[in-house]
């Protein structure tokens, strides 16, 4: 059973939206094709999931909410109104709430924008990937690097400030130089905050298909390495600070919300496929939508899998998520949650990752150094 006291604590929403009207080749998260797809029932039972949850637990005001998928803003303007609606009346906010919706470029017309404005959102995050069209296609985006400044200008138009854009880099037929130009532009928008990933083939995903026929050329590891130095370099050399292995904001849009994850702190999680955490249990919904609508429609909640954390489960969490920031996982901290000494819990794989130049070990925290945060799956490896 979920402990009702960490659910107090937890002040952290994650909400599913699973539609797209495209499926990015490189993608495998939880997503539909749109088309014909029981959108409005969707909306109402995701609304029942939240509304179960709320008369069940006693909820401390939230601190963040993000909106992802999918693709959130396939959604049309009523029902954003709707969802965001019930969202600011089932849960107690925050004042200085933090409220995320995940966007595509191209979805997002100024009457859509105005409407998440108008019903409590103050965050977008767009998915651009890149600035070259020819790439693209190539990884399966339907919109244009047109469609991108559209929807800056639309966002600028409105009035929204907190904006973020995700890049990705190493992705087939990639050069450094495309990569170069890709920064410079997204650099050019001014935006708070950017996020850049390194392409990941995930298995179930048409990139893995293609892979596992020899018809995927990716740049190398040379090349990825290269891009990812470009990407410190330019974003320290434009004020944007890295909090995060991915990550780069200027003061103060820092995204709280997956500060949340990259803390291992509790989070609920609404919707197909949806993950939380509360307490000592992480839990997940059924991610066919089919199978997630059922139980609601007889009230009750989605749930298709629990796991109960052991404490050692815990420790290994806290470092392979905290070790993502670059302010590293703080020594006190550490000890406040779980009552072990840090250095003493995880010496041989501090000592092991330190010697290797990976690690940074002072009195206040353990950090990844620079180079480590090129080969940060190889460090997090040493701690499970």
């Amino acid at each position: 059973m979920i402990n009702e006291e960490n659910a107090r604590n937890t002040s952290a929403v994650y909400i599913h939206i699973p539609f797209c009207e495209h499926i990015c080749y490189y993608c495998d998260f939880n997503k539909v094709f749109l088309e014909g797809q029981p959108v409005d029932e969707y909306v109402d039972l995701l609304i029942k999931e939240m509304q179960i949850t709320a008369m069940n637990k006693q909820m401390e005001p939230i601190d963040t909410v993000f909106v992802g998928g999918g693709t959130p803003t396939t959604l049309n303007e009523a029902q954003i109104a709707k969802l965001c609606t019930a969202i600011q009346e089932i849960f107690p906010m925050k004042e200085e709430v933090e409220f995320s919706f995940e966007a595509n470029p191209g979805d997002l017309s100024v009457a859509k924008v105005q409407t998440m404005k108008d019903y409590g959102v103050n965050r977008i995050s767009m998915g651009v990937q890149s600035f070259n069209n020819d790439l693209l296609k190539k990884i399966g985006r339907i919109h244009t690097v047109k469609d991108v400044y559209q929807s800056v200008e639309n966002m600028r138009t409105v009035g929204f400030e907190n904006v973020s854009i995700d890049l990705i880099f190493s992705l087939p037929g990639q050069s450094e130089e495309d990569f170069q130009d890709t920064l410079n532009q997204a650099l050019a928008l001014d935006l708070p905050h950017y996020s850049a990933y390194s392409l990941i083939i995930e298995p179930k995903t048409i990139f893995y298909n293609l892979m596992q026929k020899g018809k995927l050329f990716l740049p190398g590891q040379d090349a990825e390495a290269n891009m990812y130095d470009l990407l410190l370099v330019e974003m320290e050399k434009h004020g944007r600070k890295q909090y995060e292995i991915s990550n780069f904001a200027k003061e103060g849009f820092e995204s709280k919300h997956n500060i949340t994850y990259w803390s291992n702190e509790h989070y609920y999680g609404f919707g197909a496929g949806a993950h939380g955490y509360i307490g000592n249990t992480r839990y997940s919904n059924f991610g066919p939508i089919k199978k997630y609508m059922e139980p609601l429609q007889e009230n009750k909640l989605p749930v298709f899998q629990q796991k109960e954390l052991t404490l050692k489960e815990k420790m290994e969490e806290e470092m392979f998520l905290g070790l993502r920031k670059v302010s590293g996982v703080s020594k006190a901290g550490f000890q406040r949650k779980f009552g072990q000494d840090l250095d003493a819990t995880f010496q041989n794989a501090i000592q092991k990752t330190m010697a290797k130049g990976w690690l940074e070990n002072n009195e206040e925290n353990v950090a990844l150094t620079r180079n480590g945060r090129f080969l940060g799956n190889n460090v997090f490896q040493e701690f499970l």
